[in-house]
């Protein structure tokens, strides 16, 4: 489980996060939504510290992580960033820096964080692609990489911003399926979406930003029952049920 109690952080003297506080439980998908600049990425990046915190307190498991070293956090928590630049490096290679955190001197790879990073490929089908570079392999294809490379590091939390950026709408419903698989599994799970649509679907939790805060928070139905949504966005998201399940859909506010 990770903690957050009045956190607050920012880039030198300008604060962005102001008195946040969430809880996201093992087992459950907890999503950040908000308009751009809401300080969502702000808070993924003080969690992992990235940002260093001006005030409150992050725990994880029960740790805060103003006690946890940078490699011993990394064990704790996976993160997947947004915005990742292409390396010129083999996808398996990259799936495989997932272990440097278990990585002692002289830092080696061995046996079983081979067997690990193989394993996360398979997860994500795509152990064709191992010995093909980075830059060879479509937009999906590479973030399936590191999503794979989030798996290796085998960590109780996974932390992702904006995960289905580059992945078609099929891709998306097949990650939508390992992210509950993941949740189901016992990690803790925390995403940041811009997709409401898709955070309504597969979250168990939201937490609705906004100027640095977390102005409403609860189960999909608790929030679209608050109207949140269409105060933040100016539009409205409806429900209808289908033979499919609960489907969600935008309305004109």
């Amino acid at each position: 489980m990770i903690e957050m109690k009045n956190v607050a952080a920012g880039y030198g003297k300008n604060q962005v996060l102001h008195g946040v506080n969430l809880r996201a439980k093992q087992g459950k998908i907890t999503t950040l939504i908000g308009s751009n600049g809401s300080g969502k990425s702000t808070l993924l990046h003080t969690m992992l510290k990235v940002i260093p915190l001006m005030d409150g307190d992050i725990m994880v498991d029960g740790m805060s992580i103003k006690s946890m070293a940078q490699p011993e956090l990394a064990r704790k928590i996976a993160y997947l960033p947004q915005g990742k630049n292409v390396p010129d490096i083999s996808a398996g290679r990259l799936v495989l820096h997932g272990r440097f955190p278990y990585l002692s001197y002289p830092r080696k790879y061995k046996k079983q964080d081979f067997h690990i990073a193989e394993e996360a490929m398979e997860k994500l089908g795509i152990s064709n692609f191992k010995d093909k570079q980075m830059a060879e392999l479509s937009g999906g294809m590479r973030q399936k990489v590191y999503i794979a490379m989030a798996l290796a590091q085998q960590a109780p939390a996974i932390v992702m911003d904006e995960p289905t950026t580059y992945l078609d709408i099929g891709q998306q419903l097949k990650f939508a399926g390992m992210i509950k698989g993941l949740s189901q599994d016992g990690k803790t799970v925390i995403l940041v979406l811009h997709d409401i649509l898709l955070a309504l679907k597969i979250s168990d939790w939201i937490a609705v930003m906004w100027n640095g805060k977390i102005v409403e928070e609860g189960t999909p139905g608790e929030i679209l029952d608050s109207c949140v949504i269409p105060r933040i966005y100016g539009v409205d998201v409806k429900e209808a049920r289908t033979d499919f399940g609960v489907q969600y859909f935008y309305e004109e506010a």
